[in-house]
């Protein structure tokens, strides 16, 4: 039973208690990032565990990403004229080259009009998703916290996380 509940208790513990305003919508930006570029790359992985490796809140951006990738199905001839458009400037056509050359890069698939559109679209959204949703997290995430905590499934999920804490101490 302590195996089933643990994942679920630490969700919760990182969505209501262990966050800032600032690791909330800066998760939800690289979230939204990380769901936008294709899956399936060396560029997502890293994308993926560098999210992994910050502080940021990872809830909501698991929420955000998800809720990009579902949206950037529909955009994809959208990215695929913005990749195009970087890729076929002629002052970065020695970068691309160079690029491509390096040992790692081309597993990256940058080269793909897609991949690099949905790329430099997240990059472009990445600030102002934050400086948007900064304010609403300040405004809404202490109140939905304390609601949340006031609930009885909260109480009894976190405190059970508790209560075999004290059981192992003693």
């Amino acid at each position: 039973m302590f195996l089933i509940l643990r994942p679920i208790r630490l969700l919760l513990r990182a969505t209501l208690m262990d966050s800032t305003p600032r690791q909330m919508s800066m998760g939800l930006a690289f979230g939204i990032l990380v769901g936008l570029v294709p899956k399936g790359n060396l560029l997502a992985v890293g994308l993926a565990m560098l999210l992994a490796a910050s502080r940021l809140n990872l809830a909501v951006a698991g929420l955000g990403a998800m809720a990009a990738a579902l949206a950037a199905v529909s955009c994809d001839s959208l990215f695929d004229r913005i990749g195009w458009y970087v890729l076929s400037q002629p002052s970065l056509s020695s970068l691309w080259v160079r690029l491509y050359e390096t040992p790692w890069v081309p597993l990256t698939h940058f080269d793909y009009s897609i991949v690099l559109g949905s790329f430099v679209t997240g990059l472009a959204l990445l600030l102002p998703v934050h400086l948007i949703s900064r304010p609403l997290f300040a405004k809404y995430a202490c109140t939905l916290s304390q609601y949340a905590r006031n609930t009885w499934l909260v109480q009894v999920m976190l405190g059970a996380e508790a209560a075999d804490r004290i059981s192992l101490v003693e």
